[in-house]
């Protein structure tokens, strides 16, 4: 049972590869005048190389057996050697020189192709996703490209043809059992090394898992870098990285074991094949069948084919491991992203910006409900906000309107247009957002806060800065709008990454705001004059606010109050609090908390 198990994840696995393999042939195509070309320089490069051997019998044969013309004749003959070896050498140059457009155009494609798959994909692959090891993996498999193409035109190919055109002068001009000698090392060699690769190929798998899962550790860890010291837990990430690594040496060990029984099988094989085929050669020129020169053609022959034959094993090994690595990232490519545009789909046509949640419901999981019959309609010019408890699916609104999920039930609309039948480009292009957890690029403030709008002009900048009260922060900086933030912005404080996420909503000039607790990092001061900023830059759009700290939202036209799920209250700040229900128990609970931190300060 295990055996045919086995034997069906090898012919499944062996599928994978040769889809793999006609999947790759696109990235080529391109330059395919190229690859030609460089097909061309290759039998060239070979012909000479195989031309080099019959010139040598000629001469050996020449001194041999001329005398009075042996100061003309070998003359002649080197000259011809010289000119095959050195066309050989520079045929493999033009080769190689002729395909690295080819090749590394093709890696280029791919690595595009990823990269825009990836945006493609669903924000529920990206959360899902560990971050380490899918860089490893697609470090891997992008460069696996790159292998292949170099070790069949550089490697496979050339031997084959080199094998093609040796056996023809053999079957030519030698006794049978040369080819037959020849060509049954070969075989043996082949089949040999195919049947150790594959079964040591596992090994390479089980490494290839392990080497992503601590890369993955190592990333998490050092991405957690503050929570780690925190905690004081170096000892406690360093013992499970270590653990996984432990787990890839047994396997590496037992690969490189492998591999050693496998190149001493190789040359066993070789070392035989040799030796028979120079016993008959030896017993030719005995029995006068065969000359010196005879001998000597076929001696280098065989050290022609058999010295990059004894590579051959590590090319396959090596094109096996890239076929594996290939996998990942056409397995990747083949994922279907989640949320698509409806064929045909027209770009959102913005009017006055007006939202509605229509009887909207929402899961992540069948069991957990997130929203129920969610009901309520953003007048353009209208603030409203949205508050409650944690897990009460604030969140989730910013998430379904910019459609990074569809609904499971109901529909959403923008000027009574169902987003889900626009182009998600345009849908997101009417809408700014200011996140509760910002999160900027390793690059300049001033590329962060330009993301907005990459075509504004620097005083469109200045005045969105301006409007966000960070101007002056970015001005006092020694670099100015030129430094750099660091990984996720982690070189500025939180306050400060969140006015740049404001300056950035203000640069992009949406139709709709969405405020996902826009200011929960600003202390007090700054806080109540970016309140009055926000406040001046939703004035003429259609504004979400989701909030958690109240006293935020007290100007907000309605207030819906969440629970579970649900709508429990709605209406303004004065109505709620003279309701006296959830919403004012909230607004009494943070009062009291908030004389208590003064009355502590």
């Amino acid at each position: 049972m295990i055996n045919r198990s086995y034997a069906t994840e090898a012919i499944h696995g062996d599928r994978r590869d040769w889809h793999n393999l006609r999947a790759m042939l696109p990235y080529l195509w391109e330059f395919r005048e190229r690859a030609l070309w460089a097909l061309g320089c290759l039998v060239l490069a070979k012909l000479a190389n195989v031309g080099v051997p019959m010139v040598l019998k000629e001469i050996v044969d020449a001194i041999e057996n001329a005398e009075a013309q042996m100061l003309v004749l070998p003359v002649s003959l080197l000259l011809a050697y010289g000119v095959l070896k050195l066309s050989a050498a520079l045929f493999n140059e033009l080769r190689d020189f002729v395909f690295a457009r080819v090749r590394y155009r093709a890696m280029r494609r791919l690595s595009m192709r990823v990269l825009s798959h990836l945006h493609r994909l669903s924000l529920r692959y990206h959360l899902e996703r560990q971050s380490g090891a899918l860089s490893r993996d697609l470090e891997r498999g992008t460069r696996s490209v790159s292998t292949i193409v170099n070790y069949l035109v550089l490697s496979v190919i050339p031997v084959l043809v080199e094998l093609t055109l040796v056996a023809a002068v053999l079957l030519t001009r030698y006794a049978l059992v040369f080819t037959l000698v020849t060509f049954g090392t070969l075989a043996v060699y082949v089949a040999f090394t195919f049947a150790i690769t594959e079964w040591r190929m596992d090994y390479r798998r089980r490494m290839n898992v392990l080497d992503s899962q601590a890369n993955n550790q190592a990333f998490d860890s050092l991405l957690n870098y503050e929570t780690v010291k925190y905690f004081g837990n170096e000892p406690m990430e360093l013992e499970r990285y270590d653990a996984t690594l432990g787990e890839w040496e047994e396997y590496a060990v037992k690969s490189q074991g492998s591999m050693s029984l496998l190149n001493f099988g190789q040359g066993s094989i070789i070392a035989l094949g040799v030796t028979g085929v120079m016993f008959f050669a030896a017993n030719g020129v005995v029995q006068g069948s065969m000359s010196i020169g005879d001998l000597v053609l076929v001696n280098a022959f065989m050290l022609q084919l058999f010295i990059p034959l004894g590579f051959l094993g590590v090319v396959y090994r090596q094109i096996k491991y890239a076929l594996a690595d290939m996998d990942l990232v056409f397995k990747l490519l083949e994922r279907e992203p989640e949320i698509e545009d409806a064929p045909g789909a027209p770009a959102l046509k913005l009017k006055r910006g007006a939202v509605r949640f229509e009887q909207v419901s929402f899961h992540y999981q069948p069991e957990r409900e997130i929203l129920r019959d969610l009901d309520f309609r953003i007048e353009p010019g209208e603030k409203l906000a949205v508050v409650g408890h944690s897990g009460a699916g604030k969140s989730t609104l910013a998430r379904l309107l910019f459609r990074y999920y569809d609904v499971t039930s109901g529909r959403i609309l923008i000027d009574d247009q169902d987003i889900c039948g626009v182009t998600q480009e345009s849908l997101r292009a009417a809408i700014g957002i200011v996140p509760q957890d910002t999160v900027l690029f390793n690059a300049s403030i001033g590329y962060n806060l330009a993301y907005g709008r990459p075509s504004a002009g620097f005083e469109e900048l200045e005045r969105a800065a301006e409007l966000a009260h960070i101007l002056g922060f970015i001005e006092g900086l020694p670099d100015g709008w030129n430094t750099v933030v660091g990984e996720r912005g982690l070189k500025l404080s939180g306050g400060e990454k969140q006015r740049v996420a404001i300056a950035r909503a203000i640069l992009k000039r949406p139709r709709v705001l969405v405020f996902d607790e826009a200011t929960s990092s600003l202390d007090s001061h700054t806080e109540q004059a970016i309140q009055q900023t926000l406040a001046e830059v939703a004035e003429h759009h259609t504004t979400l606010a989701i909030a958690h700290r109240l006293s935020t939202i007290v100007d907000s036209h309605r207030i819906l109050v969440m629970n579970a799920g649900r709508i429990v209250e709605q209406g303004s700040h004065t109505r709620l609090l003279a309701d006296g229900g959830v919403y004012a128990a909230m607004w009494e609970l943070q009062q009291r908390e908030r004389e208590e931190a003064g009355a502590d300060g």
